[in-house]
């Protein structure tokens, strides 16, 4: 494929977009073979057909690297409660928030849960999304766990994108292990853990490190077992409090650190020392009505790279459209429109461990997208609007 005519955000370093006008792109299969301006077009590619783009921005494929789309039911009610006075954490612990999920998912049939979470990746493909990251977590016991991972393996080979799971068995305590998070996590989380990963179902291990979840050593236990299964970690840290989930992410080394509001200079500092990606979840800020933003320019003064997420799911972020996450992390936390747009493609893919995609490189995974806008910019800018003209998966359009 020669696409021509295009400006190309090529996002092929942090400091800027990288703009090529009246650019080219070739890809080879499924890989970028070529990128520079038209007019530098090797000889060794005329007389091939070509594909004018009209001028339109192409970017790389965004990515949803923090999603929980496979669920059963919905939190409608709960959002009702909010409204009406209750606190998140007032909810969680009246048997709502992810318990009252847990209940929906395990009645769920595995055909019925995988129907609903395609209606959310639809949303998300439509917006030019090829990559993204599902998580477990609303089973909590061994036989849901594993099937939700069977399900999220299923929308890689019923729909044009691909899937990274994580297993997030250390998500809540369910009802019958109420008083005993413990005896949950060894008799239950770590089993399931084993099981999944022995099945071929795991990509990363997540955990849910907060005052009305688990601790530090808790979770710490889950990551020794993920280690020993050569599984990379990622941790939802500092969302509601701060208990040390950000610290303890450094010290494994994980992938990235979720949600991070409460996160402090020092958290930031240990992040920029392990290579951590801070990955913003702007929905849930939003949907929360928090007040207590993550420390952006900690983050940009360490230099620890900053993704954004969707972090879709039927409670705290009941969001499926990455364009507006883009948005409200621009409204929200004040990051620059690079800043956004570089959330959604480089450094989404580095908390993913994709080192492949989220720049238009020679040699990286040929996930494009093309919009109908003028500015890279205007990604960010617009607000309930989709302006994608052609995406394009592993060099397929």
């Amino acid at each position: 494929m020669i696409l021509t005519n295009a400006t190309i955000a090529t996002l092929a370093d942090d400091s800027g977009f990288g703009l090529i006008e009246v650019g080219a792109i070739v890809t080879n299969g499924e890989v970028i073979e070529w990128v520079g301006t038209a007019a530098d077009l090797p000889d060794a590619y005329f007389g091939q057909e070509q594909t004018d783009l009209g001028g339109r921005l192409v970017t790389p494929g965004l990515i949803d690297c923090h999603t929980h789309v496979v669920f059963g039911g919905n939190r409608a009610a709960e959002f009702e409660q909010r409204l009406n006075g209750a606190s998140y954490e007032e909810v969680a612990r009246a048997g709502g928030g992810i318990v009252s999920t847990v209940r929906a998912t395990r009645a769920a049939r595995e055909a019925e849960l995988l129907a609903s979470a395609l209606t959310r990746v639809d949303a998300l493909i439509a917006e030019g999304v090829t990559l993204i990251e599902v998580k477990s977590g609303y089973g909590l016991d061994l036989e849901i766990e594993l099937k939700m991972l069977r399900v999220a393996r299923a929308i890689g080979a019923a729909r044009p994108v691909d899937i990274r799971t994580s297993f997030l068995g250390a998500h809540a305590t369910p009802a019958d292990f109420q008083g005993r998070d413990d005896e949950y996590i060894d008799t239950v989380a770590i089993p399931a853990l084993r099981a999944a990963q022995a099945e071929g179902l795991v990509d990363a291990v997540d955990g849910f490190c907060e005052g009305i979840a688990f601790d530090t050593k808790q979770i710490a236990r889950v990551f020794d077992v993920a280690r020993d299964l050569g599984l990379p970690v990622k941790l939802h840290a500092e969302q509601l409090s701060n208990i040390g989930g950000t610290a303890l992410a450094a010290h494994y080394g994980a992938l990235s650190a979720d949600h991070v509001e409460y996160a402090t200079e020092d958290d930031a500092r240990a992040l920029a020392v392990s290579g951590t990606v801070a990955v913003l979840l702007p929905g849930a800020f939003y949907t929360l009505g928090e007040t207590q933003a993550p420390p952006v320019q900690a983050f940009r003064d360490h230099g620890v790279p900053m993704a954004l997420a969707t972090d879709c799911n039927p409670g705290s972020s009941p969001l499926s459209s990455l364009l507006l996450t883009m948005n409200m992390s621009c409204t929200l936390f004040r990051l620059t429109p690079l800043e956004a747009l570089l959330g959604v493609t480089a450094h989404a893919a580095r908390a993913l461990g994709a080192t492949d995609r989220g720049r238009i490189i020679a040699g990286h995974r040929a996930d494009l997208a093309v919009w109908n806008v003028e500015t890279p910019a205007e990604l960010a800018y617009r607000i309930g609007f989709n302006p994608l003209h052609m995406r394009i998966f592993g060099g397929r359009t």
